[in-house]
């Protein structure tokens, strides 16, 4: 029988995939399933930047209430509830309490600021590691790319320091060198890159003039692209590489893992599918390793990343002619 377990970040799983931030982890009966299914881990959905500050405003102003009248009027300070960055933090706890698979908190942030103090609170609700997704786009003009990567590298160094568990970073692909970004990174003692975030992608209404917002789940194509700088990137630095986007089937899980990927990160195809579907993934994956004749998940794992090249860029460079040239 072929063994699928993997370690991530120093953490043993089960199995290699793991299901991302998104609505499945709303609620606990979906987790719990998850879990029954064959999740090697799951990450709770993100607790953003914004949801910390329109707390800490809120806890600004609550205590700012009366604040001219005499010390003895009690009556003047309001019940306190707990704002929405309290109310995740809950709900992390809740969650960590209803199963036993490794759990990966998700902060999502756009800058630096006091909001980096949650990574703490966000480790003392149990969780296994933290997965940090940086929102960075390059719109400003003034801005060279290279003063937005150092961006994002205080922004790691920031949430590091506040926290003991493993950090996973979640990256977008619009850096001019991610390979270059990855190695930075894994200089910083990042465990793991997460590749990549997927953005919100706004259309114009043309009748109302208005941009248009709409979520779209992932399509297989869109791996390609992860699965390009994954195979890049490995065995140039010492992290972990979760491959995220595109991934909907056993099949390319195998083709993840042949690029480099320790673990992929799913959502899109278990919402199609319904959760249950990640079952069948997992024998998808077992069925390929028994007849490829592997017995581990660490005896393919890489085998088709460019550093398995003699020459990395002639191969790039060859498989690009080739098929321009087989198109006339």
């Amino acid at each position: 029988m072929v063994d699928i377990s993997t370690t991530y970040m120093g953490i043993p799983l089960k199995t290699p995939i793991v299901v991302s931030a998104s609505s499945i982890s709303s609620m606990v009966d979906r987790v719990q399933m998850a879990e029954r299914v064959g999740a090697g881990a799951l990450v709770i959905r993100s607790l953003f930047e914004e949801q910390i500050q329109v707390s800490q405003q809120r806890f600004d102003d609550y205590l700012s209430v009366g604040s001219n009248s005499f010390s003895e009027a009690l009556s003047f300070f309001p019940d306190i509830e707990h704002g929405q960055a309290d109310e995740h933090l809950m709900w992390v706890e809740k969650t960590r309490k209803a199963v036993k698979m490794p759990l990966f908190a998700s902060l999502n942030a756009v800058s630096q600021g006091s909001w980096v103090h949650y990574a703490r609170q966000l480790e003392s609700t149990g969780v296994d590691g933290l997965e940090l997704n940086v929102y960075i786009m390059g719109t400003d003009p003034t801005k060279p790319g290279v003063s937005l990567e150092q961006e994002l590298f205080e922004i790691v160094e920031a949430v590091k320091a506040e926290v003991s568990i493993p950090v996973a970073v979640k990256l977008s692909p619009y850096f001019n060198s991610i390979v270059n970004v990855a190695a930075e990174l894994d200089q910083r003692k990042v465990e793991a890159l997460v590749l990549f975030n997927r953005f919100v992608r706004p259309t114009i209404d043309i009748e109302t003039e208005s941009l248009h917002h709409e979520m779209f789940l992932s399509s297989p194509e869109e791996m390609r692209l992860s699965l390009n700088r994954v195979a890049r990137i490995f065995g140039h630095i010492k992290a972990d590489m979760a491959l995220n986007t595109g991934v909907h089937t056993g099949a390319d899980v195998a083709r993840a893992i042949l690029g480099g990927a320790t673990v992929v990160q799913i959502a899109s195809t278990l919402l199609i599918n319904g959760i249950p579907y990640l079952s069948t993934m997992l024998r998808d994956l077992e069925a390929w390793m028994g007849e490829k004749g592997y017995d581990a998940l660490a005896e393919f794992r890489g085998n088709l990343s460019q550093k398995n090249c003699d020459d990395p860029f002639a191969f790039e460079r060859a498989q690009y002619v080739n098929l321009l040239l087989s198109q006339h």
